[in-house]
């Protein structure tokens, strides 16, 4: 990182939850299931992906990128939540905290990315199937997760040197195990002003738009369902959609919580605020291995074959 001539701490000290300190040790162990079923889970449907030529389709190559992300969001945060819930290690280097928030919020936003690209492909899938292998070739659905992973470096670049630039001398007590912009700056003895704007800006621009979008081609596709006129045929279509609906509700969900409770829940206990964030970052990792191997019978098919190959 670039030299500022303000006052920083050497390091950060990190927290796990807030007034159930003497709980920590009982909750390694459910942390540590949680993480192994996000490595796991997106890990054998990474190979699934790679290793089944049935898979080898543009809804499977974005659910590939989205395992890549949950996995990457994992393995951000592993670290420094393990050594503060196991080990009450609980110090982070500055320069090493910066780095941890940087990547957090570039695979979070990378994530909001991918599943704006898997709604376009359930749209193209359902409105317009007959150019869906033209529309959405390998070229392209590179070049849709290239653009998610610029989108992100380009909009979150700034955020190291925008806490760079400011003096922190109030406290090095962190909120959360991990490290987070709106927590980091907050600790600053300066006007933050510049850096909440630009925050904000960023969780419009990008969550919020990408929200948006996915409403709007949900919208498309249920007007296209509804002409339909066979009931089983609608039936079949929407039900294509239903784990990327679930993968959608599961990041959007706690997202637009801590985003309200951060906002506008002052008077809320500070261990919910906590709570929040944990299940914000933890569950949608845990959950989309789960629910694609539950709800998509071609991913549960590779799975099965794969591992009956590799007890061959």
């Amino acid at each position: 990182m670039g030299s500022f001539n303000v006052t920083h701490p050497a390091f950060f000290l990190l927290t796990g939850i807030p007034g159930l300190e003497s709980s920590h040790s009982w909750l390694v162990g459910p942390l540590c299931v949680m993480y192994a079923v996000a490595l796991g889970g997106n890990t054998v449907i990474l190979q699934a992906v790679r290793v089944q030529p049935s898979l080898h389709e543009p809804m499977y190559y974005f659910l590939s990128m989205l395992s890549f992300s949950d996995v990457a969001i994992s393995m951000a945060t592993l670290p420094t939540v393990l050594r503060t819930f196991c080990l009450n290690a609980r110090n982070i280097a500055f320069d090493a905290c910066l780095i941890q928030m940087f990547l957090i919020h570039f695979f979070s936003m990378m994530e909001s990315g991918i599943l704006l690209a898997m709604s376009f492909d359930r749209y193209v899938a359902i409105c317009d199937p007959l150019h869906y292998a033209t529309v959405l070739t390998t070229e392209v659905i590179a070049a849709m997760g290239l653009g998610a992973a610029a989108r992100s470096f380009i909009t979150l670049f700034p955020l190291p040197f925008l806490i760079k630039r400011l003096p922190i001398c109030r406290s090095n007590v962190l909120s959360h195990s991990y490290c987070l912009h709106p927590d980091v700056m907050r600790l600053a003895c300066a006007d933050i002003t510049i850096n909440s704007i630009y925050g904000l800006f960023v969780l419009v621009s990008t969550f919020g738009m990408d929200l948006v979008f996915i409403f709007l081609s949900y919208v498309l596709i249920l007007h296209s369902v509804m002409a339909i006129a066979s009931r089983e045929e609608s039936l079949k279509a929407l039900n294509t959609c239903v784990s990327h609906i679930l993968a959608v509700l599961a990041f959007y969900v706690p997202m637009t919580g801590v985003s309200t409770v951060h906002r506008f829940g002052k008077h809320v206990p500070h261990y919910i605020h906590v709570l929040m964030s944990n299940v914000y970052l933890f569950v949608p990792p845990v959950l989309n291995p789960l629910i694609y191997s539950a709800k998509t019978k071609e991913i549960r098919q590779a799975i099965v074959h794969m591992f009956h190959h590799i007890k061959i």
